[in-house]
């Protein structure tokens, strides 16, 4: 059922901007049909993960995943959202908390059960923060190799862009990543407590 609805939802986006991407492309605008385009790529990652790895993540995180790809690639990008000042700021943070959630999905899937018991929560909390900030490190890579290469203009405001950005991802991590230490500490006082 679970594989269904990922390859619903990815089928449904892949070609929602397969559409964009052609509109675009027929009427002049390149940028915005390489948005559309990248949304495609961006689409087809979970139905990759799904069908060719054993690497599954819970349903709310995809959704979760399809509405920010949806609010930074259609909203943000092709309809010209992050124009209103705040949308890029709010859509960093967001990502920040996706990227946190997804540092939680890949610690249970490959710290094994037993070995989690004895890790401190503090060390989830840190690595959880540490995946969010890497994912924004890494988008703004390819933010200033695309503005580099292509001439496009991703970080619009330059070095306080980046920052900004950064700043963004990182809070939207902290908040999971705290969330995600407080969860291990309260799960490992209670299984002590059922020991007892």
């Amino acid at each position: 059922m679970k594989k269904r609805i990922v390859s619903f939802l990815s089928v449904a986006y892949v070609l929602f901007m397969a559409v964009l991407a052609f509109v675009h492309y027929m009427e002049g605008d390149d940028k915005k049909a390489l948005v559309a385009a990248g949304g495609v790529v961006c689409g087809l990652i979970p139905l990759i993960l799904a069908l060719f790895t054993r690497l599954q993540f819970n349903l709310p995180l995809i959704v979760f995943y399809f509405i920010f790809l949806l609010g930074s690639q259609y909203f943000g990008s092709i309809l010209g959202w992050y124009g209103l000042g705040w949308w890029d700021f709010f859509m960093h943070a967001v990502s920040g908390v996706l990227l946190a959630f997804t540092g939680i999905a890949l610690y249970e899937r490959f710290v094994h059960r037993e070995a989690g018991n004895e890790i401190s929560s503090w060390f989830v909390a840190l690595f959880v923060l540490s995946f969010a900030v890497l994912g924004g490190v890494i988008w703004e890579f390819y933010e200033f190799s695309m503005d580099q290469f292509f001439g496009m203009t991703l970080q619009g405001g330059g070095n306080k862009d980046t920052m900004e950005d950064l700043i963004a991802d990182t809070l939207g991590g902290v908040v999971i990543a705290l969330q995600a230490g407080v969860r291990k500490r309260f799960d490992k006082s209670n299984k002590t407590r059922k020991q007892q």
